[in-house]
């Protein structure tokens, strides 16, 4: 089986997932991220989630597929972690503008 190759800012975002500062990086200055019904706007409250989500869960994200779709790239990953559920398949939505993340919503 051949590694999947996702665009660098994604790669970035699941290779940072337990690092909320290096996730930062990932995103534009007023991305938008829609996870767990709540929607998060702008760096720092993208950083705050995601820090306080790592702690709580402790999830591994394993990408297996990519798709475009209405000028998104749709990833699906295996995650694992300390939640109900897991292991769990989730699509991550990512709308990607110069080179970052500009909004991302994550389904189950």
């Amino acid at each position: 089986m051949s590694a999947l190759t996702l665009p660098e800012p994604i790669a970035a975002y699941f290779a940072a997932e337990h690092n909320p500062e290096a996730l930062a990086h990932c995103f534009t200055a007023l991305a938008v991220m829609k996870d767990e019904g709540h929607t998060y706007t702008g760096i720092n409250a993208i950083k705050t989630f995601m820090a306080e989500a790592s702690a709580k869960y402790s999830a591994t994200s394993v990408p297996f597929v990519i798709e475009r779709e209405d000028g998104c790239q749709i990833v699906r990953a295996n995650v694992s972690g300390n939640f109900p559920g897991s292991p769990i398949v989730l699509s991550y939505r990512f709308r990607l503008e110069r080179g970052l993340i500009a909004s991302l919503e994550i389904t189950a």
